[in-house]
């Protein structure tokens, strides 16, 4: 970097003779390389002349592969190893590397046509292949009978196809190796005709460069002297000539524009700190509210669970089972909520307290809210802000009990780089004006919505009930601080467009 910025001070330090004589060099030397370059034209067609049998070499390279992942896939279904395994899935990767570049859709043309039967029957070959092999590692003695036998019937279809198109291949790279040879010819003729033009061309720049004239400098003389009056409403010149009035020119525009942003920042810096103070008191007021709230959860929960575990032993004593249980459920879900004094907890412990939560929310509601899991029979350790799953639960089955029947459903998605959850209802949907306003809300760190949507929906008629926006706000701006990030949430609807679905992107490894 240093090296760029000597050379860039020296030229700019250089006269206009020495400019134009340097230009005169930089001609010379820009003439020599169009002339090693018609030189490397001449050497580029004879290497196009070689490779005109380039796509037959790799159609061998590409039937070879075939038939190694066709006898890996064999020695797999015979004998379960695993270098036979690792041999199928090295080799299948070659070959759709292969066909990614093959013709992609039917064609009017012979060539293009054979290709995209040839694709199509890889693909079915790489498909039946592949279901061969998850047969047998499931044992599927049935499926891979089928799976098998439809593998070997592709293989020997795709051998024969593959035959036709290398003597397509072979029939087309002959005409094209004609073809190249008068391209080359006439490629290396048209080089020598541009030599001279561009020699030529070099010469008119250099006549026109020698006898410029030079913008005088009463511009900038102006310039200066409104600038030492402070007067910095002046027009930019813009100059891009490189030499020394260019320059100057070029510095007195970074100067006045360095001014005139130096001005701005300091008006830009006080609208901050006004900001920045504003949200200080207001985190502040924040924090004193969470502080007394926190005192006030704390209020004796002990009497709470001992009057519910007074409640179960008597229900035990009475054989009411069912009541029973659902105590325990509530003095669970109850003593996770309260009493957890960790500020994360693994996925599987959330799920776990949804399984409480659900239950609870069943014996209430009755069979007027379903709800439905589907989780992966797997475990998810990754750690996650507390409370994060209920809340979009709870608001779910709010929302869904709306309509006759209420139906939530909690899905769990494991891929490379995330856990993917996704909470979805039946109800109503949220407005895209709620949606926008929670998520601009986790973006700028904000707790609620603002005054001026909550009085909006205070205005509306009827005896729907209106929607603040805190509950999804907190978890979201709990995920964005724990992460760091904002971009793991999402609010939108189901695939029908009805209802809300959450999504959660937990990112693995973190």
């Amino acid at each position: 970097m240093k090296v760029k910025l000597s050379l860039k001070n020296r030229l700019s330090s250089l006269s206009l003779r020495r400019q134009i004589l340097l230009t005169s060099l930089i001609s010379f030397m820009v003439m020599v390389i169009v002339l090693f370059s018609t030189m490397r034209v001449s050497v580029r067609s004879v290497e196009v002349l070689g490779n005109s049998y380039r796509s037959n070499i790799d159609l061998s390279s590409f039937s070879k592969s075939l038939e190694s992942t066709e006898k890996a896939m064999e020695s797999y279904v015979n004998y379960h190893t695993f270098d036979s395994i690792d041999s199928f899935y090295a080799h299948r990767n070659n070959i759709e590397n292969y066909i990614s570049g093959m013709q992609n859709s039917p064609s009017v043309s012979d060539l293009k046509q054979k290709e995209y039967i040839v694709k199509q029957l890889t693909r079915t070959f790489i498909a039946y292949s592949s279901k061969a092999v998850y047969a047998r590692r499931g044992n599927n003695n049935a499926e891979l009978d089928y799976y098998y036998a439809k593998t070997i019937n592709c293989y020997n279809l795709l051998i024969s196809e593959l035959l036709e198109l290398n003597k397509q291949l072979l029939e087309s790279n002959t005409y094209a190796y004609q073809q190249n040879h008068k391209r080359s010819t006439f490629s290396i003729e048209i080089s020598f005709i541009l030599f001279l033009s561009l020699a030529a061309l070099i010469f008119i720049v250099l006549y026109f460069t020698i006898t410029a004239v030079t913008k005088p400098l009463s511009d900038i003389s102006d310039v200066a002297i409104r600038v030492s009056k402070r007067d910095f409403d002046v027009p930019l010149f813009n100059n891009e000539q490189n030499n020394e009035i260019g320059t100057i020119s070029r510095a007195f525009d970074r100067m006045i524009v360095s001014i005139r942003e130096y001005i701005d920042t300091i008006w830009e810096k006080a609208r901050t700190e006004a900001e920045l103070k504003e949200k200080e008191i207001e985190m502040q007021a924040l924090y004193t509210d969470a502080q007394l709230r926190a005192l006030q959860n704390q209020i004796n929960p002990h009497f709470l669970f001992n009057t519910l575990n007074t409640g179960v032993q008597l229900s035990m004593m009475e054989g009411a089972d069912k009541t029973c249980f659902f105590l325990e459920q509530v003095a669970d879900f109850f003593r996770y909520n309260i009493q957890n004094q960790k500020e994360t907890a693994t996925i599987d412990e959330e799920l776990g307290i949804i399984d409480n939560f659900v239950y609870i929310m069943k014996v209430r509601f009755g069979n007027r809210l379903v709800f439905t899991k589907k989780i992966p029979e797997e475990s998810f350790t990754e750690l996650i802000p507390v409370m994060t799953l209920q809340p979009l639960v709870e608001n779910c089955i709010k929302y869904s009990l709306k309509n006759e029947q209420g139906l939530v459903e909690l899905k769990v998605e494991p891929t490379e780089e995330y856990v993917i959850i996704s909470v979805s209802d039946n109800g109503c949907g949220i407005s895209p004006e709620i949606k926008k306003s929670v998520i601009d809300a986790v973006k700028n760190d904000i707790t609620k919505l603002p005054q001026e949507l909550l009085k909006k929906q205070d205005t509306k008629s009827g005896n729907m009930e209106k929607h603040n926006g805190m509950g999804l706000i907190n978890v979201f701006l709990r995920l964005k601080m724990y992460f760091s990030r904002d971009d793991i949430f999402e609010i939108t609807e189901n695939e029908d467009g009805t209802g809300t679905r959450f999504i959660i992107r937990i990112p693995k490894n973190v």
